[in-house]
């Protein structure tokens, strides 16, 4: 199974320092965000991985390189090369989606570059069964945040996952989850398109199911929530 990072945005809640650096190359204790999650995947036993890139997009390969110092094979997805802007989650999605299932697989990892997660480790028992399954994706939620309070999205007894005003409790998506090609039916391969709209024709249908993640989860979509990181404090609480 493969895997996608992604990675194209512009981080305007982050300048000024994405001025001059990609978000998801902003060190967090030690290296990179971005290296945080190809040394899980690694782990995971994930050899093919994808990067989408838009903004300073140049600077992945050349931070980066091909990947072998981290035992993988990173492949770019240069949405401002091929675009002139970043296609959003969704689009940019479809736009990988021929490397991510160049193996024949229809499922894959999708990861966001730019949040915490410093003990990731991903369940591959969890993939297979995905895999195996007729679900669309598997999301891994997490407790809301000040800066989110409402969260996302809600798991029924079931484990399936759950959207709208009147489900409760809510959790926010670690924007860790698991996908499958044909949620992204319908998705233009060269026009921004948001994930949002995907999820919940996916909930809708009873085709997506979610966990809690219990680790260490930050986003760090902000300079303050960036240094609390460093710090180690103000990071996302145990799920239980």
């Amino acid at each position: 199974m493969r895997a996608i990072i992604l990675a194209a945005g512009r981080g305007e809640r982050m300048r000024p320092l994405t001025d001059h650096t990609p978000k998801p190359l902003l060190n967090v204790r030690g290296q990179p965000l971005i290296v945080w999650h190809i040394q899980a995947l690694a782990a995971a036993g994930v050899r093919d991985i994808v990067i989408n890139c838009a903004w300073l997009a140049e600077q992945f390969p050349a931070q980066l390189g091909d990947g072998s110092r981290y035992g993988v094979r990173l492949h770019y997805s240069d949405e401002q090369r091929d675009h002139g802007r970043a296609l959003e989650t969704a689009g940019g999605i479809a736009k990988a989606l021929p490397l991510l299932c160049a193996d024949g697989d229809d499922a894959f990892w999708v990861l966001s570059g730019d949040v915490f997660l410093p003990g990731l480790a991903l369940d591959v028992q969890a993939a297979q069964d995905f895999a195996a399954s007729e679900r669309l994706a598997h999301l891994w939620l997490v407790p809301n945040q000040p800066h989110h309070p409402r969260g996302d999205f809600g798991i029924s007894a079931e484990g399936l996952a759950l959207s709208g005003d009147a489900v409760s409790p809510r959790y926010t998506w670690s924007c860790v989850g698991l996908f499958r090609r044909a949620l992204f039916d319908g998705v233009p391969p060269d026009q921004p398109q948001p994930l949002r709209p995907c999820l919940e024709r996916g909930i809708g249908a009873q085709r997506i199911s979610a966990s809690l993640y219990p680790g260490e989860w930050a986003d760090v979509g902000t300079p303050e929530r960036l240094a609390a990181a460093q710090r180690g404090s103000d990071a996302g609480p145990a799920a239980g």
